[in-house]
């Protein structure tokens, strides 16, 4: 699974390469550099620790979501794993994620069928709280409310889908007819437990809230590289073109949203009269201090958890 993943993530970095490249070039070489060279530095710091407080208060809800469904471990190992989903950022819909319930099931032998869920879920509250942030500034700013409603219907439906006894029932007689589903029954119906226990109203209410103040961190992160370019926005305006811009990408199922994301921020600052090399670049530098920031924190972390792994190793050895 690693070397899948591996190799999906090469493919990602080689088309974010691409995408980076083509718009440099749309917004002159030069002309890029030169206003890239206006950045505040000292900004950097205060953009990733956002970044990062978002990594952190994601972190609460997918150790909420564990311990809902029972999942013991260590609390450390619990921080490396999600952090190192992180990685996986720039995979179509982040579905390259489940590496973080394979992750489980080797430090805890819990079947992936029983974690799978809460990734699930996890993608799930983020898409409902960039779509609140989304219909929010689409009221205020009469743009982009067609597409956020359908965006909103279609995830109402699938969460329907996912609560739904009787439509679980119906899937699982379709299955049952099928000699190559059949001896995976027993794993959906684990999955099917632990989404019923996830998805209750409370939770899936509850969670929706802390994935909407995880990603406002991030809005205030890109706020702050707008006004640093000195284009003259409000903090809603900023949050509501970012969580825009995300679901656009999610939706377009490209890795990372790439090419779509950036494409949007680009268009919706462009719709500001801010020039094309200034829009480019304050989506440059927000694509890096959020999706790229976290691909190199997931590597970070994924490379503590393998020494700590092999530190565990070589301690029971030794005893």
């Amino acid at each position: 699974m690693l070397q899948k993943l591996k190799h999906k993530l090469l493919i990602s970095l080689a088309i974010g390469g691409g995408v980076y490249l083509f718009f440099i070039i749309y917004a002159n070489f030069n002309q890029f550099l030169h206003s890239l060279s206006q950045f505040s530095l000292w900004l950097l710091p205060v953009i990733l620790l956002l970044s990062f407080a978002n990594f952190a208060i994601r972190f609460y809800k997918w150790n909420y979501y564990l311990s809902l469904i029972k999942v013991k471990i260590n609390k450390l190992d619990s921080f490396y794993i999600f952090m190192s989903g992180l990685v996986m950022s720039v995979t179509p819909g982040k579905v390259g994620e489940f590496l973080k319930a394979y992750l489980i099931k080797e430090r805890t032998n819990v079947p992936m069928s029983k974690t799978s869920p809460v990734i699930i879920v996890e993608r799930l509250t983020d898409s409902i709280a960039f779509i609140l942030i989304s219909l929010v500034g689409a009221y205020i700013f009469n743009y982009g409310m067609v597409i956020t409603l359908i965006i909103t219907f279609v995830l109402i439906l699938f969460i329907i889908v996912l609560t739904s006894p009787k439509l679980f029932l119906i899937t699982l007689h379709l299955l049952e007819k099928s000699s190559r589903l059949n001896k995976h029954i027993i794993k959906i119906e684990d999955a099917y437990k632990s989404m019923q226990v996830l998805l209750k109203p409370s939770v899936l209410f509850g969670m929706t809230i802390v994935s909407v103040i995880a990603w406002l961190a991030e809005c205030l992160g890109y706020y702050l590289i707008l006004r640093n370019f000195g284009i003259e926005i409000n903090f809603m305006w900023a949050s509501f073109s970012y969580a825009f811009a995300n679901i656009v990408g999610t939706v377009s199922m490209l890795p990372g949203g790439l090419g779509v994301t950036e494409g949007s921020l680009t268009f919706l600052l462009l719709g500001k009269g801010v020039s094309k090399t200034t829009a480019v670049t304050t989506t440059f530098i927000a694509r890096v201090a959020t999706l790229w920031f976290a691909v190199l924190v997931g590597v970070i972390a994924l490379s503590l958890l393998h020494h700590r792994k092999n530190d565990c190793c070589t301690e029971d050895n030794i005893e």
